[in-house]
């Protein structure tokens, strides 16, 4: 088997670097020297792997999507009826408070979708990936007679993506203004009425 290339492991080490910076500085008061400094490079060597530092982030921000979507689709997976994976999948989205650094890295990187296309289009991928999970577990358990939808399965995916985001946020201030278990609660009362089923855990 081939062995990684020195600029793949280069670019690799920065994301990495990045990564931290971004969790450690926030993504608005980052600056090109402090990966720099990080990695112990000059910035002209860190441009010779990436143009730009939103270059760089946009990486970082790859990354982050495809390993927290990885993580709720395994979640989901590991069960087999759609009232567990439900139950799995709504546990696998809130943050568990201002140190969970993949939820914190998340919010981080989307202030920029505010303002740029390129970040904008992978925070919507990022939004519609937990919406198609959520959605086939809705529709399998339409389909088996477990859940009663009180609306199209696609509408309380959505809502249930929607209410994850905003607690999201409270949960990783600097101060929660609630406790995970507090959201953990709530999405499971809307998702118990979107669903008519108790969703309770067995044994």
């Amino acid at each position: 088997m081939a062995r990684p290339s020195k600029a793949q492991e280069r670019r690799a080490e920065l994301i990495e670097v990045a990564r931290q910076a971004v969790l450690e500085r926030g993504v608005l008061n980052l600056r090109l020297r402090d990966v720099a400094e990080g990695a112990g490079l000059s910035p002209g060597s860190v441009l010779y792997y990436f143009p730009t530092l939103a270059d760089l982030l946009q990486e970082v921000q790859r990354e982050a999507v495809a390993r927290f979507c990885s993580a709720r689709e395994r979640a989901a997976g590991a069960k087999t009826k759609p009232s567990d994976r439900l139950l799995a999948m709504i546990r696998s989205g809130l943050p568990t408070g201002p140190d969970d650094e993949l939820c914190v890295l998340l919010y981080e990187l989307g202030t920029i979708a505010r303002r740029d296309p390129v970040y904008a289009a992978r925070h919507i991928t990022l939004y519609e990936q937990q919406v198609r999970i959520y959605t086939g577990i809705l529709e399998a358990g339409a389909a088996t007679g477990e859940f009663t939808l009180t609306a199209e399965a696609v509408s309380i995916a959505r809502n249930l993506v929607a209410l994850e985001d905003g607690y999201g946020l409270h949960l990783t201030q600097a101060v929660p203004t609630l406790e995970t278990a507090t959201a953990e609660a709530m999405l499971l009362s809307y998702a118990r009425t979107a669903t008519s089923n108790p969703l309770e855990d067995r044994p």
